[in-house]
């Protein structure tokens, strides 16, 4: 079993937002494993644990899972039976809360190794693709079923190069939900200290520019929205829900006010 901090797997789990405030919650003895109290940040514990602080618990094995959960509560998908990519699995948030809302299979894709939590490693429903660097995925290597729905939580890489790889992959009508990191996506010039970008106008244009590039892959754009909490780096995130159509097809033109987006996620963080 893999073990890790505890500081660490509360901010993973979306029990706080950074390891500072991880920290203060152990500190203040109101963090519990079931019934007993842990006090001590540094402690390496089972990822597996039950976690939860005065009675909070999290649904999901990552703090991704909350971030999907609201895509999918904002954009109205059902996953009923539907078979998922999730590109950049890491401990496998997306994937288990994708499969709490109904979804049949996921293939968890990521290029590190042994992230993903044992939970899913040892579910039939999961297919574990670890080392695997999604640029260079193939058709041939998704041997259980097209997928008609995708994720993208990757981090360190644009989604310039993610987006023409799925589109090789998907079939016509699937939903696919991209987790915008700004900071991955903007000009070096753009990214403040500690790789923050906080400038409402930068997030305003890489989410027009990711729009503008996912429509020439053939993706069109049917709605946005922000996270509902910030990566653990404290970076504002914005989530797109893409329907997959393949150049050329009509396109719904309808205009979604990315700077309303962007003004109501400022206004709450």
């Amino acid at each position: 079993m893999t073990k890790k901090r505890l500081d660490v797997l509360l901010v993973e789990r979306a029990l706080a937002d950074t390891r500072e405030k991880a920290k203060r919650l152990i500190m203040a003895g109101v963090v519990f494993s079931e019934q007993t109290r842990l006090d001590k940040p540094g402690m390496k514990i089972d990822t597996a644990v039950q976690l939860s602080v005065k009675g909070k618990t999290m649904p999901y094995v990552g703090r991704g899972g909350l971030k999907l959960e609201k895509a999918l509560q904002s954009f109205s998908i059902t996953l009923n039976n539907r078979v998922m990519l999730d590109i950049g699995s890491s401990t496998g948030g997306f994937t288990d809360c994708a499969l709490q809302h109904g979804a049949r299979l996921s293939y968890a894709i990521d290029v590190g190794y042994n992230q993903l939590d044992w939970k899913l490693r040892s579910d039939e429903r999961v297919v574990v693709m670890e080392r695997t660097n999604f640029r260079y995925v193939t058709s041939d290597m998704i041997e259980f079923g097209s997928p008609d729905f995708a994720t993208i939580d990757v981090s360190f890489i644009s989604l310039r190069l993610i987006l023409p790889v799925l589109s090789q992959l998907l079939k016509p009508g699937s939903d696919v939900v991209a987790l915008v990191k700004p900071q991955f996506e903007a000009g070096r010039d753009q990214v403040g200290k500690k790789g923050i970008v906080r400038d409402k106008k930068v997030h305003k244009q890489v989410l027009k520019d990711i729009v503008s590039f996912a429509e020439l892959q053939g993706f069109r754009l049917i709605d946005l929205t922000y996270s509902p909490i910030t990566g653990g780096d404290g970076n504002i995130e914005f989530l797109l829900h893409l329907g997959w159509i393949k150049p050329g097809m009509d396109r719904d033109n309808s205009e979604i006010v990315l700077e309303e987006i962007v003004e109501n996620a400022h206004d709450n963080f």
